[in-house]
C-alpha cells in the first residue's frame, strides 16, 4: 500500500503560504490547500511533478463551514495509507490601519475569524480525527504548525485586531498542546514566528497613514535597509522547523531562536 504524508495548508494563494504550498508539492505527499482563490499555477507545477494536490475555495471567515468540510474530508480518507498528518495554519488578515475605535465592524470581525477563530475551528477538527486514527492503532506523527507572529507577543498601535489574533494563536496553542501532551501518540503543537517577510502584508503597512499609525517609519526603514525576508526564504526556513528533532518542545517558537 502507497504511503504518503497528509499536509494541510492554509493561504496558500499567495506570498510565503504559496512559497510554502511549492515547497511540499512531492509524490509522496497528499497536500490539500484551503484559500480564497485556486492558484492555477501551483495546479500546473503539481502536474508536472505528478504530485498530489486538492485545492478548496474556502472563505475561512465561515469558520464553521471550513471546520465540518475538513472534518468531512478527514473522515473520508484512509490512515493506513498515511505516514504523518500534518496542519498548517497560515491564513491572516490586516484589517484597516487604524486605531481600534476607527477600525470598520466588518473588519475587525474579519481579522479575528480568520487569523483566531478559523485555527482553532481546523485545529479542533484536524485534532479529533487523527487523534481518532491513534486510538485505533495509527502510529503517525501528528503536528500543528501555527504561524504566528512578533506582533501577538509585542503591541502595536493601530493593529490591535491582528496583535490579539496573533497573541490567542500563541495561547491557544499552549493549551492544545498540554491537551495532547497525554494522549496517545498526542499532537506536537507549535506556534511559530517566522520573522518580517516581504509580503503583501508589508506593502499594506507601509501604505499605511503615518499620522495614524505610530510604527509606519518602522516598515518602510525594513524595507529600505534590506531586512525582509524572501517569501521563499521564509517559507524554508518555516518548514525545516516541521523537521525539527525538539518539534513542539517549545509550544510558542520564533525562527530565528537557536
Amino acid at each position: 500500500m502507497t504511503t504518503s504524508h497528509l499536509t494541510i495548508l492554509t493561504g496558500a494563494s499567495r506570498g510565503m503560504g504559496q512559497a510554502m504550498a511549492r515547497q511540499l508539492l512531492a509524490r509522496d505527499r497528499v497536500l490539500l490547500c484551503l484559500s480564497r482563490q485556486i492558484s492555477d499555477g501551483l495546479q500546473a507545477e503539481a502536474e508536472r511533478l505528478g504530485a498530489p494536490l486538492t485545492q478548496w475555495s474556502q472563505d475561512l471567515a465561515d469558520t464553521a463551514g471550513a471546520r465540518e468540510r475538513l472534518a468531512n474530508w478527514l473522515a473520508g480518507l484512509d490512515p493506513k495509507t498515511l505516514a504523518s498528518a500534518t496542519l498548517i495554519n497560515n491564513a491572516g488578515v490586516i484589517p484597516a490601519i487604524a486605531p481600534l475605535g476607527d477600525c470598520p465592524p466588518e473588519g475587525l470581525s474579519n481579522a479575528l475569524r480568520v487569523g483566531l477563530e478559523a485555527p482553532m475551528q481546523l485545529t479542533a477538527a484536524f485534532l479529533a480525527a487523527t487523534r481518532a486514527w491513534a486510538r485505533a492503532g495509527w502510529g503517525g506523527p501528528r503536528k500543528v504548525l501555527n504561524i504566528s507572529s512578533g506582533l501577538g507577543r509585542n503591541a502595536m498601535a493601530s493593529q490591535a485586531p491582528y496583535c490579539a489574533a496573533k497573541a490567542g494563536l500563541d495561547h491557544f496553542t499552549r493549551c492544545c498542546a498540554l491537551e495532547e501532551a497525554p494522549q496517545p501518540n498526542g499532537a506536537k503543537l507549535v506556534s511559530l514566528a517566522p520573522g518580517v517577510i516581504d509580503t503583501d502584508m508589508q506593502v499594506q503597512l507601509r501604505s499605511g497613514d503615518a499620522s495614524a499609525f505610530p510604527d509606519h517609519q518602522r516598515f518602510v526603514d525594513l524595507r529600505e535597509k534590506g531586512m525582509l525576508s524572501t517569501p521563499e526564504d521564509a517559507a524554508r526556513r518555516v518548514l525545516a522547523w516541521l523537521g525539527r528533532a525538539d518539534f513542539g518542545q517549545n509550544p510558542v517558537a520564533d525562527v530565528r531562536d537557536a
